[in-house]
């Protein structure tokens, strides 16, 4: 069990808030770990997948004699002192020759993880191509049906975004855009491509279940005559090939408490977020208008200010009753004012 810490001044106080839960999460931190055992491949691999994820990497240098599929408390003592939630593990034992593990974590406690074994790699130095800057957000793209219905493949979708997929924005220039991550299930026969692995056996042997092609391209925007310009793909690396093997499912508990959303504060209601309110609209400079109905009234009871000069008289005798009126104004107001004068 990790203790709770007291900060002691403002600036350990500080650090605490910041990794606190937030409504918006940073950008999630990976360590990079080596294994008792890995090899050239797996060092290259990991080397090569820590730049697609700079800067947001720590690479430990030493080996570590870890299991994470027998006591993942390794893994939670370095996620809480790195402030850090994804673990890419390299080991390479006889069983289990050239393969990485995809951890993540959750308030410092493992969440899920899935094991992938290296079937072929092509190294980015082998392209004579331009590279992408590093730090840039890459665009994910997942072609295959079994990203959507497949158990196994929608848990290593959810692993690769939570690891390659920068921080949350709401919009991106076209001229940040350089580099795509790729990442397709290509069946050895047809009959896979039919029927999705109906059986449950199918589902549980790894062995059956098709490789994961991972590739990497750069993104070169050209003119096209139009506003949308012509788009052009090329080849930067590395090429991974990957197959499926171990894996550990989120606890329900855990995953319901990750996945979480926090209450919608009383100024993001009023502002029409959240449930939506009848009647209740958010216009396009951010004011919130709302739309009252009520029934048909009659204006001829309405009660208004008396006035002599608002009075409604017939259309027959308006002159005659106005030249009327008019002499008896006059006829009272001349004694008023000879009294007055006395």
């Amino acid at each position: 069990m990790l203790q709770t810490i007291k900060p002691k001044n403002a600036r350990s106080k500080r650090a605490l808030e910041a990794r606190e839960p937030k409504e918006v999460e940073d950008q999630r931190k990976a360590i990079f770990v080596h294994g008792t055992k890995t090899g050239e491949v797996v060092d290259k691999v990991m080397k090569e997948m820590m730049a697609l994820k700079q800067p947001h990497a720590i690479s430990f240098s030493q080996k570590n004699a870890i299991r994470p599929f027998e006591d993942p408390s390794s893994l939670e003592f370095w996620a809480h002192k790195n402030d850090a939630s994804m673990f890419v593990i390299g080991q390479s034992t006889k069983k289990r020759p050239s393969g990485i593990i995809i951890a993540r974590t959750f308030d410092s406690k493992l969440l899920d993880m899935c094991e992938l074994g290296i079937e072929r790699f092509v190294s980015l130095s082998e392209f004579k191509t331009p590279k992408s800057s590093p730090g840039h957000k890459p665009m994910l793209h997942f072609a295959s049906e079994l990203f959507d219905t497949h158990p196994r493949y929608m848990q290593l979708k959810s692993l690769l975004m939570d690891l390659f997929n920068g921080e949350v924005i709401d919009s991106i220039c076209l001229a940040g855009l350089e580099h795509v991550i790729s990442v397709t299930v290509a069946p050895s026969d047809a009959s896979q491509t039919s029927s999705a692995l109906p059986d449950e056996t199918r589902h549980e042997d790894p062995k059956n279940l098709p490789n994961v092609h991972l590739r990497t391209y750069t993104v070169k925007l050209t003119p096209s005559g139009v506003r949308i310009p012509r788009v052009q793909l090329t080849e930067m690396g590395p090429f991974v090939d990957f197959s499926l093997r171990r894996h550990q499912e989120a606890d329900q508990d855990m995953l319901k408490a990750a996945m979480k959303r926090p209450k919608l504060k009383k100024q993001d209601i009023e502002k029409g977020l959240g449930k939506k309110k009848k009647n209740l609209e958010v216009d396009d400079m951010g004011d919130l208008r709302g739309r009252i109905h009520v029934a048909k009234q009659d204006l001829g009871k309405l009660q208004t200010r008396k006035m002599k000069g608002l009075k409604g008289q017939s259309s027959e005798g308006d002159e005659g009753s106005s030249a009327s009126s008019d002499q008896s104004e006059v006829e009272d107001a001349a004694p008023r004012k000879k009294q007055k004068r006395s």
